[in-house]
């Protein structure tokens, strides 16, 4: 008997459910059509459509870069740097350009900036009011 009545509450629950699926079920509810709400503006044909094929050998209109064209778009252009920044760039230098490869090289040297390092870059943001300087022995 317990049996039987389980497996009715499971049948009773999966008619139920299978009522609310994307067909409608036993319901038959009808949803507004999405595509119905939104009005189609009339195509309209420019007042000035007097376009000229350009010339033999002229440049292209679009010049520049894919990333250029979508810096350009995003930002207006390249912003004039600080003489702050302009300072920083000249000392720093450029850098090589196969860097990247010999940073990822095992044969590649490296410097253990250790531990002080390690807790300067971790500590805390502040003011510095309880700032204390901590030298390990050793």
């Amino acid at each position: 008997m317990r049996r039987i009545s389980t497996l009715v509450i499971v049948t009773g629950a999966s008619a139920m459910l299978a009522a609310c699926g994307s067909g409608g079920g036993l319901l038959g509810r009808e949803r507004p059509d999405e595509f119905a709400v939104q009005r189609q503006a009339p195509l309209v044909v420019p007042p000035d459509f007097s376009l000229e094929p350009p010339a033999p050998g002229a440049p292209r209109p679009a010049e520049g870069t894919a990333a250029e064209q979508a810096l350009e778009a995003l930002f207006g252009g390249p912003a004039p740097r600080s003489e702050v920044e302009t300072s920083a760039l000249d000392r720093a230098g450029s850098a090589e350009p196969g860097i990247r490869t010999k940073v990822g090289d095992p044969a590649t040297n490296t410097v253990a900036k250790g531990s002080v390092t390690r807790d300067i870059i971790a500590a805390p943001e502040g003011d510095g009011q309880f700032a204390q300087a901590v030298i390990p022995a050793g």
